[in-house]
């Protein structure tokens, strides 16, 4: 039926009725933010993706790319020093070693002795290079600084050697206290100390010596150690090629014919092996020391100061790699990969050098999206992250921390987020990061106190509990997540104690930033946890709503948080998704003065939102609870809510709570719900005017709010209103024709105009013959075959319908259609 036909033509109408054109000029702004308890509307769902990043390229490319350079003239300069020492080995000296003269002898001698120095150098520097990035990576910059302090207290160790011994020893503990004072001038920069191994900086491989014997002071030594020996290789090469004094031959010699030839052979490989390698160490200072190569890929990284150890031991490591194996396997190493591989490791400071590196690139607004694609596919990485969040030592924070910001990092992305709470144990790891004794917390009342909180050892614990409470709200966006959160034992509690903020703190604006964050994302999650569809739904409101503060909590918030609004809209949507339980409805009206501070709030209008969840709250405390609306009667705000009607901002939640208190209030209180028959101009008004939801909780109100007037009042007030009984007739046809099917946005319209319509005609039977000529009995046959479960609940949480009408729509519509047919 595509359009509705009146009654005009129909043989059995007696009474010719005009329907006049409704020409009000209105002031009422119809603006309407849909409510969170109003159905949600699935077609309007938009995943949106985000923009494709453009391709970064990684700068540790730089530093693979300089290693296989690197590599090429080192295996060059190694194969030139193998072939030299075959030469001499099996043709020099295995062949003429009578035969060569004495100083050929010796120089051949020296310089095979030199280039196995320098072989021996070189195997085992990146060894020792390795050993120093790993005591570097201990504690970022200690090791920089400890280097520094070691310098100048070097040749006081020297000098208490000749001091007695107990002098000594006090000097070395006052010299060992100042090294510490003076590179860990925070707790970050503590190194995580073992009692069962030992550490590489604690091996006393000669008393008194730890400075000589430090593994950066070795890896110099070998480096300069082999400059020496290619540079006195190139000499003595040098020298005998261009002295060309390989001792007279006799004639008819044919031992020494040759002798020249292989000479120059061995000498030439030499000078070439020489000059290669010097070659390679002028190329790695030019890029090192005079370009930065290392600095410049930590900027670009962002790693910061203390990231300087983590580039050189990622150096190092590819360079080894293109050494021992392929030149090209050190191609196949990136960053996050190389921070992976280290964060498996056994060892502490490996494990520190893996997490800073991860923390970084996941803060990284460039790496992020990458890095947390590599860590989300390997659950083993997942694992290991939520175990170190139940690290509980004092130098093991940074650690801690760390790998908290990485999981919070990857639960934001929704695919991580099953894996993470997938983990056995997760949520209770998690829930080790949420401290909630208040009593160990210092509260800064002043200004001046402030800075004592960032010196105070448990200040750690605020960024503690604001990681924690941020991984669990980005978990809570699954339901599945919401329901293992519900069922960690004592993770709720703990949750809502964050909820807890004292008056004087709500009050002073020179609080700590981070108290109020900690209230505020304990409320984000209470919210989404509270929000929760389905069974879990259910379960999770019971078991807030039973634990004894958390309602008293937002009422405090309530009360108090005039100077932070979004506190207090937080507050009031967890009450509106409680209230969906009929326990934790009575439990609300039966806290004192919630209900109350929810008037002041609705009344007062201190902010629109807050304004606008007040009233939401409200009428869902009143829907079907007579307790609560008998509480509502006793404020004696029923006039201000009437009052309310006129107000765009208020029209809405005003006309649900008066509807709800018509429906739900005992028949003693009937003598105050006559007052709500005063607004009965402006709802007609506003039927007439209005559209959509604003027009919806109107005829709701008629509906319910006309049974108390008497057959003269309801004269009266069509007077009153300038309108007549069938203008709003026609008006409601109007409203069924355009409205053919449910509509999510005002899901209720339909039930509410058949119930405006029975009225009308129970209160005057001519209405009957009105709405029969109008066409009403064509649009009730449309309304009975298109009628929908969203038209039979109060209330939807989701997709989820709550509180089913007592009555069905196919009973109203019968009701309507017998009603026109009696004469």
């Amino acid at each position: 039926m595509d359009q509705m036909h009146s009654g005009e033509g129909e043989g059995s109408s007696s009474v010719h009725i005009e329907v006049p054109k409704v020409k009000l000029s209105s002031g009422i702004s119809s603006s309407y933010t849909p409510t969170p308890t109003e159905p949600l509307e699935l077609g309007n769902i938009e995943n949106q993706p985000s923009p494709t990043a453009s391709a970064i390229k990684a700068p540790e490319k730089k530093l693979t790319l300089f290693a296989l350079r690197l590599a090429v003239l080192e295996k060059s300069a190694t194969g030139l020093g193998t072939l030299g020492f075959i030469w001499a080995t099996v043709v020099l000296l295995g062949g003429f070693a009578i035969t060569l003269s004495k100083t050929d002898f010796w120089f051949i001698t020296i310089i095979l002795l030199i280039e196995g120095t320098r072989i021996f150098s070189r195997s085992h520097e990146l060894e020792w290079q390795h050993q120093a990035t790993w005591s570097l990576a201990g504690a970022g910059m200690y090791s920089f600084k400890l280097l520094r302090s070691s310098s100048r207290s070097f040749f006081q160790r020297i000098k208490s050697l000749f001091k007695p011994m107990k002098k000594k020893k006090q000097n070395q503990r006052e010299i060992k206290d100042e090294e510490v004072n003076r590179a860990t001038p925070k707790k970050w920069d503590n190194p995580r100390t073992t009692t069962r191994t030992w550490t590489s900086s604690e091996v006393p491989f000669l008393p008194y010596a730890n400075w000589v014997f430090a593994a950066a002071h070795i890896s110099k030594i070998l480096y300069w150690l082999q400059l020496l020996s290619a540079l006195a290789c190139s000499v003595l090469s040098l020298i005998k090629l261009v002295k060309h004094n390989y001792g007279d031959i006799e004639k008819g010699d044919t031992d020494k014919r040759n002798r020249a030839s292989a000479l120059n052979i061995f000498y030439s490989l030499a000078l070439a092996e020489a000059l290669l390698f010097l070659m390679e160490k002028a190329y790695w200072e030019w890029k090192v020391t005079y370009c930065k190569l290392l600095e410049e890929v930590n900027a670009e990284c962002e790693l910061g100061q203390s990231g300087m150890a983590s580039i050189r031991r990622f150096f190092y490591d590819s360079y080894s790699r293109c050494i021992n194996g392929s030149i090209f396997d050190g191609l196949k190493m990136d960053m996050v990969s190389f921070a992976m591989e280290l964060l498996s490791s056994e060892s502490p400071d490996e494990q520190l050098i893996g997490v800073r590196i991860l923390r970084q690139f996941v803060k990284s607004q460039k790496f992020s999206d990458d890095t947390l694609q590599k860590i989300g596919i390997s659950v083993t990485i997942i694992e290991r992250l939520v175990e170190m969040l139940n690290l509980t030592g004092y130098d093991e924070e940074e650690i801690r921390q760390s790998a908290a910001e990485i999981l919070s990092g990857l639960a934001g992305k929704k695919q991580n987020s099953p894996r993470i709470a997938g983990i056995p144990g997760a949520m209770e790891s998690i829930s080790s990061l949420l401290y909630t004794n208040r009593n160990h917390i210092p509260a800064a009342d002043e200004i001046g106190e402030k800075k004592l909180m960032f010196d105070h050892p448990s200040y750690g614990f605020w960024t503690f509990n604001l990681l924690g409470l941020a991984i669990l709200k980005k978990l809570a966006r699954d339901h599945d997540n919401c329901g293992k959160i519900g069922n960690t034992r004592g993770l709720l509690p703990k949750i809502i104690d964050f909820t807890h903020i004292e008056e004087r703190t709500l009050k002073n604006e020179n609080f700590l930033d981070s108290q109020i964050k900690t209230v505020k994302r304990s409320l984000q999650l209470m919210k989404m946890l509270a929000n929760t569809a389905g069974t879990n739904g259910k379960h999770l409101r019971k078991e807030i709503s039973e634990i004894v503060f958390t309602v008293s909590n937002i009422r405090d918030i309530l009360i108090h948080g005039e100077k932070h609004p979004e506190l207090q809209e937080l507050g009031i949507e967890i009450l509106t998704s409680l209230a969906l339980e009929d326990d934790a409805t009575e439990r609300i009206g039966g806290t004192g003065g919630v209900l109350k501070e929810l008037f002041n709030l609705f009344f007062k209008q201190p902010q629109k939102r807050v304004t606008t969840v007040a009233g939401e709250a409200l009428a869902m405390l009143v829907l079907e609870s007579k307790s609560n609306c008998h509480r509502v009667l006793k404020l004696k705000v029923l006039g201000r809510l009437v009052e309310s009607l006129k107000d765009p901002l208020l029209r809405v939640s005003a006309a649900r709570i008066l509807r709800n208190l018509c429906i739900y209030t005992g028949s003693e209180y009937l003598s105050q719900l006559k007052e709500v028959t005063n607004a009965t101009p402006t709802i007609l008004r506003a039927i007439l005017l209005e559209e959509n939801k604003p027009q919806e909780v109107m005829i709701g109100l008629a509906a319910n709010a006309f049974k108390f007037l008497s057959c003269q009042e309801s004269r009266t007030v069509y007077e009153e209103a300038e309108t007549t009984e069938v203008e709003i007739a026609y008006k409601l046809i109007q409203i069924m024709q355009k409205h053919r099917y449910p509509m999510t946005k005002v899901p209720r319209i339909r039930r509410f105009v058949i119930e405006l319509a029975i009225w009308m005609m129970e209160d005057n039977p001519e209405n009957k013959n009105t709405f029969k000529i109008l066409g009403m009995k064509e649009v009730l046959e449309c309304v009975s075959d298109t009628t929908s479960e969203i038209e039979s609940f109060n209330v939807f949480s989701g997709t989820v319908g709550v509180n089913r009408h007592n009555t069905t729509m196919h009973s109203l519509v019968e009701t309507a259609l017998k009603l026109m047919e009696d004469r």
